[in-house]
């Protein structure tokens, strides 16, 4: 848990640069579109959808946008059609990794990522090879300057989360995907920022690594997620704090 955690606060640091580029904006888009195809376009009625809205306005996307891509999977609006297709592998060291995509061409998007597994020294693997160690839960991520422990806990459990721990310079809160939502507004309500919330495929068990295996790992994962038809990478790295934040920062 601690290495995706650290992970993701790092990467939503980066947020604000991915959105300039354009490229946090299409993959929301995206993520918009497919919520309200599968789910309809009442925000209410589809948490799926609700999230990704949330998450939309959070790194300020414009609503003309986020109603465009509501109504584009809703079928109001001629859109492409995207498909959720998950990709498994392996990192150098052993890690095990995730890549949840949304793709309007099979083909090229499982070739364009065997490539980039085999760039950085991992490799795809079959179906089921890896997702039995990752479970679907919300993470939450708080800095331990914004807030007291004992208060973060009593709010978030309150507000059905599953586990509060201490990873370093965040706490990091753990909730069912159901409850993702309910417990995101109680922290805000409770005047708590957070640094990071998304709901995500977290790992049962972590592999170590340091060292060149760690840089490539990173390096591995930070260009599948620049992937224009990637929504997500989730991994069971766990690289020491300070090596990870030398090697982001590279």
């Amino acid at each position: 848990m601690s290495g995706h955690s650290k992970w993701s606060t790092i990467k939503h640091k980066k947020a604000a640069k991915d959105a300039r580029r354009g490229k946090l904006f299409t993959k929301l888009i995206k993520e918009i579109t497919v919520a309200a195809k599968l789910g309809g376009g009442d925000i209410n009625a589809n948490p799926r959808l609700r999230t990704a809205v949330t998450t939309a306005r959070a790194n300020s996307m414009p609503t003309d946008n986020i109603d465009r891509a509501i109504k584009k999977g809703t079928g109001e609006l001629e859109g492409v059609n995207y498909e959720e297709v998950t990709y498994e592998g392996y990192g150098p060291g052993g890690a095990a990794v995730l890549v949840m995509a949304l793709t309007d061409n099979r083909n090229r998007t499982v070739s364009e990522l065997r490539h980039l597994f085999g760039r950085f020294g991992g490799n795809m693997g079959e179906s089921g090879c890896v997702a039995w160690m990752f479970a679907k839960k919300g993470v939450i991520t708080v800095d331990q300057s914004a807030v007291d422990e004992e208060r973060l806990i009593e709010v978030a459990l309150e507000a059905g989360a599953d586990d509060v721990s201490d990873d370093g310079d965040v706490f990091t809160v753990s909730t069912p995907p159901d409850a993702f939502e309910a417990v995101r507004e109680a922290l805000g309500a409770a005047g708590i920022a957070t640094a990071s919330a998304e709901v995500s495929m977290v790992p049962s068990t972590t592999t170590s690594l340091t060292g060149t295996q760690a840089e490539q790992t990173l390096k591995l994962v930070e260009e599948l997620e620049d992937h224009d038809d990637v929504q997500d990478v989730a991994s069971n790295f766990d690289i020491p704090q300070e090596e990870l934040e030398r090697l982001s920062a590279a």
